[in-house]
């Protein structure tokens, strides 16, 4: 555990295994969370304002290059200790997570799928926060149905020429490269095979550049402060080599994209466990404090039953998403596991922020409490990385394949 505890908490057997080092880091964090974030998460929120400062705090304790390999200038840490350092950061505000989210995603990709080159060239800079990352696959008329995409590149010469329209890339503005999904063969059959991942380098910042242009930041619910953006893109140019993996790249886009949505799916899962462990922490402080037919909350067992089973869904879902991390560290196929966790941990987000709220009752639901935002925020972790419900398609998929795998198809 973190701290010396006479007892640890529940679902603390997810930080062993860790070395010093990457305890030392997480407390850390913790520290910062509470010293940075914490205070300032409802101002940035109120404002929908981009957390500057508290970024450029993350960037120099190295938290962009977290889990990049000491080679290309980051700390080598595991995707097991990532998973726990999202938690601690959510827990300040989801919207910081998630800053770092597709940032990590498209590291995993280049670590994954990337020449020498582009790990050479990309690597470094992402490591050190100079560079930004986007990951850029949904369209404004498909989501989860990635095949459908539209967004197309065709050959010219030294070049792909691109032309479609994207929509919810974070970090979309302040990105200086972009894991693009396109498609490149419209005959093939099925279409994944014609899908290539192009990473489109643009200014950070630049609004338009090219035959490129972001189309303003979305309006949203919650998850506020961060660069969710569209883009349009006509005939926009970019090199033969920024095919993601170079030539054997073009037709693996698919695949290396999904890739990285299922370390995607880890963060979302450690997201939701941090924000779920804010509200449960709100809750508990409030009902020591509130009384209510003269008594405190926590000896009312109907708020006792809901610290109960806040408590036990919390652990539980840490337990689940640091098993998919290790998994995922092992070099093991982990689909059926990030898609169980992150299935579990968003449900269970939703549910205890629900539940935080009702313990606070009317004060829940005014923005002079914490736990408002927290109720706007939770909703966007059943979607993003793929809807719950396409959660339950890959788990009960991998969980046929792999009974079939083992008893012969029987």
């Amino acid at each position: 555990m973190l701290q010396r505890v006479s007892e640890p908490e529940p679902g603390a057997l997810a930080y062993d295994g860790l070395d010093a080092s990457a305890l030392e880091a997480l407390r850390s964090l913790r520290a910062f969370t509470e010293r940075e974030i914490i205070p300032n998460a409802r101002a940035l929120d109120a404002a929908d304002e981009y957390p500057e400062a508290i970024v450029d705090g993350l960037r120099e304790l190295g938290m962009f290059g977290f889990a990049i390999p000491r080679e290309y200038g980051g700390q080598g840490r595991s995707l097991h200790a990532y998973c726990l350092a999202v938690e601690e950061i959510a827990r300040g505000w989801m919207s910081v997570a998630g800053i770092l989210n597709t940032h990590f995603i498209v590291a995993s990709m280049l670590l994954r799928s990337g020449t020498d080159e582009q790990r050479a060239r990309l690597l470094p800079r992402l490591a050190s926060g100079e560079l930004r990352a986007a990951f850029s696959m949904t369209e404004p008329h498909t989501g989860s149905d990635v095949q459908a995409i539209r967004t197309h590149a065709v050959r010219d010469g030294g070049e792909w020429v691109v032309t479609g329209e994207k929509r919810w890339q974070a970090n979309g503005l302040r990105a200086g490269v972009m894991a693009l999904l396109v498609k490149t063969d419209l005959e093939a059959d099925p279409p994944h095979r014609g899908m290539t991942c192009l990473l489109l380098e643009k200014t950070p910042g630049a609004l338009a550049e090219g035959g490129m242009a972001i189309t303003g930041l979305l309006p949203k619910l919650g998850y506020l402060g961060i660069d969710s953006t569209g883009m349009r893109l006509d005939a926009h140019r970019v090199p033969a080599t920024a095919v993601l993996g170079g030539e054997a790249g073009v037709g693996r886009g698919f695949q290396q994209m999904m890739s990285g949505v299922e370390v995607g799916r880890i963060n979302v899962a450690a997201r939701a466990i941090g924000t779920a462990r804010r509200a449960y922490e709100l809750a508990l402080r409030y009902a020591l404090q509130r009384e209510a037919f003269g008594q405190r909350l926590t000896e009312l067992q109907a708020i006792q039953f809901k610290l109960a089973d806040m408590g036990t869904k919390i652990a539980a879902a840490r337990l689940l998403a640091v098993e998919a991390a290790r998994r995922k560290d092992a070099g093991q196929r982990s689909d059926v596991e990030t898609g169980m966790a992150k299935l579990f941990a968003s449900e269970m987000c939703h549910e205890v922020v629900l539940e935080a709220m009702r313990i606070h009752g009317g004060n829940g639901y005014s923005k002079e409490y914490e736990i408002e935002r927290l109720y706007r925020d939770a909703p966007m972790l059943l979607l993003g990385e793929g809807t719950s419900e396409i959660q339950r398609t890959i788990v009960a998929r991998g969980l046929v394949r792999r009974w079939e795998e083992e008893h012969g198809g029987t």
